[in-house]
C-alpha cells in the first residue's frame, strides 16, 4: 500500500514522502496515530500543491534573510552598560541586549534565540564577534562594541 507521511516516521521516511508499507502495518499504526495517509490520487494532487506553495514560502524567507545579512556583515553594533572605573562591568551583555541593539541602531529586527554568542554572554568591555544563524545555510558575523556608559 502506497502512503504519504504527515510526520517523520523513524525507519521509514519523512515527512511528505511517499513510501509503500504493509497493509496492516498502515491500517493498524500508521493511519489511527496520525502518521500517514492513503495516496490516493486527490491526496498526491494535494501534497503537489503544498510542496509547491512551501517552496515559494522557502524562498521569500531565504530572500529576507539574505537582505537581513547583507545589512550585517560588517557593521560594528554599539551596546552601552554601566561599568566600573576599572572597566569591569556590572552584569553582562546577552543575546537580548544585542537584539535591542540591533533594532535600535538598523532598524532589523532578529530573534534574540538565533544570536549565538561564544560563552552564553559578554563579561568584557571591548570588541566581541557575534554570529546569527538567519536560515538553515545563513549566516552572518558581526562586531558588538561593548562601551561604558
Amino acid at each position: 500500500m502506497d502512503i504519504i507521511l504527515k510526520e517523520n516516521v523513524l525507519k521509514l521516511g519523512s515527512e511528505n514522502d511517499i513510501v509503500s508499507v504493509k497493509n496492516g502495518y498502515a491500517r493498524n499504526y500508521l493511519f489511527p496515530k496520525r502518521l500517514a495517509i492513503p495516496a490516493t490520487e486527490s491526496n498526491r494532487k494535494i501534497l503537489a500543491e503544498t510542496i509547491k506553495q512551501r517552496s515559494k514560502k522557502m524562498e521569500r524567507l531565504m530572500a529576507d534573510a539574505e537582505s537581513i545579512a547583507s545589512k550585517l556583515r560588517d557593521v560594528c553594533v554599539v551596546v552601552k552598560v554601566k561599568a566600573s572605573e576599572e572597566g569591569s562591568m556590572y552584569g553582562s551583555v546577552t543575546n537580548a541586549h544585542i537584539a535591542d541593539a540591533l533594532k535600535e541602531q538598523f532598524n532589523v529586527e532578529v530573534d534574540r534565540k538565533k544570536i549565538e554568542i561564544a560563552d552564553g554572554h559578554i563579561k568584557n568591555l571591548g570588541q566581541h564577534e557575534i554570529s546569527i544563524s538567519l536560515q538553515k545555510d545563513i549566516r552572518a558575523d558581526f562586531l558588538v562594541k561593548v562601551i561604558a556608559e
